[in-house]
């Protein structure tokens, strides 16, 4: 496979369980969606667990068990778009091969030949010509069409299609297209409550609950900051960062001035309202 295409995207065989706390119905949305094979979009802020969902949901739906080809079978395709992503770089292209052509399947093409759940992540990214090539397998038709060797490929019955974007960067530029978003089902992603957001910092961290729920209280103080000049809250995976640096010595003053005020912003005025917010509850 071509070096480029493995940058491209990543397959996952997932043979643990991942951590899911479920906030909501989000669990009994996917599942329904699912079993009628509709295609989803997952709207949220940064780091507030929609791949960790899109994982969790492919380990519960998907068997354990090896593909059509007997070998072993990605339940999740993912793709991170971006604004050079192409529609050759999702379905496919010939690459050279010693001195044959050979034709080498993108992530979305296999994700519909295997029946994988293919996830393409921060959609809004990617190019709004290439985002086109999913319309005919996100309605009634699931079919992907590959021009360059004129072919049309159904879906296997076990393939899903969904997406994600942060609606705190939409924009006149970066947005999804009515003719997308009216493809798919929406479920709204926030940063969870802060009685479940500690028992999470407490898995992935491996830090104490109380200290957990003290994060978990200073992310709740540093996302009503929003109103006083900062762009986004801080997300729970920089609240588990913390944890990880709490946990591995690192004074818990310096470890949320690291992990938390001087990466969310750089003006200096919030990250002294920052600051003190971590004061007060360490």
């Amino acid at each position: 496979m071509a070096k480029a295409q493995e940058q491209t995207y990543k397959e996952y065989r997932i043979r643990e369980e991942p951590f899911y706390i479920a906030v909501e119905d989000e669990v009994e949305i996917f599942n329904a969606a699912y079993e009628a094979r509709l295609p989803l979009l997952l709207k949220g802020p940064t780091g507030c667990g929609k791949t960790r969902f899109i994982e969790y949901m492919a380990y519960m739906l998907y068997p354990d068990e090896e593909g059509d080809d007997g070998e072993a079978f990605s339940q999740l395709i993912t793709v991170a778009c971006h604004e050079d992503l192409t529609a050759s770089d999702l379905v496919g292209r010939y690459l050279l091969e010693g001195e044959e052509t050979v034709w080498i399947d993108g992530p979305l093409t296999k994700a519909v030949k295997t029946g994988a759940i293919c996830y393409l992540d921060e959609i809004v990214e990617a190019r709004k010509d290439t985002t086109v090539v999913i319309h005919p397998l996100a309605d009634h038709r699931r079919i992907l069409s590959i021009e360059k060797r004129n072919q049309v490929i159904e879906a296997h019955p076990d393939f899903l299609m969904a997406i994600s974007y942060n609606p705190g960067y939409q924009s006149v530029f970066k947005d999804i297209k009515q003719s997308t978003r009216q493809r798919f089902v929406s479920i709204e992603f926030d940063y969870p409550p802060a009685d479940i957001e500690k028992e999470i910092i407490s898995h992935e961290s491996g830090m104490d609950i109380e200290v957990a729920a003290d994060l978990a209280k200073l992310g709740e103080k540093v996302r009503n900051l929003k109103e006083h000049g900062l762009e986004e809250g801080v997300s729970t995976r920089l609240l588990i960062y913390t944890g990880q640096l709490i946990a591995g010595g690192v004074n818990p003053l310096r470890a949320c001035q690291v992990a938390i005020t001087n990466t969310i912003t750089d003006e200096k005025e919030v990250q002294k309202a920052i600051d003190e917010l971590v004061s007060t509850v360490f």
